[in-house]
């Protein structure tokens, strides 16, 4: 195998660690409508709540994105 082929596999193999990200991304936003859904008074309580899980979230996405541009790029 060459080594740009081997490149290309572990920045693919790398990126996987999104797709974990927009599920839980949609997880937390779907979770947080069916609660103000239920309960609208609740919604001051739970919002920074799901702010706070969506950061977190996507802050694994990015560090999985930087991961695979350093495989493919380093």
């Amino acid at each position: 195998m060459e080594a740009s082929a081997a490149k290309f596999i572990g920045a693919g193999l790398a990126a996987i660690g999104m797709i974990g990200s927009g599920i839980g991304v949609g997880n937390i936003w779907a979770n947080l409508i069916a609660t103000v859904g239920r309960n609208p008074s609740a919604k001051a309580n739970v919002e920074l709540y799901g702010w706070i899980g969506f950061a977190v979230t996507e802050a694994i996405a990015l560090f999985a994105l930087v991961v695979a541009l350093m495989v493919l790029f380093a």
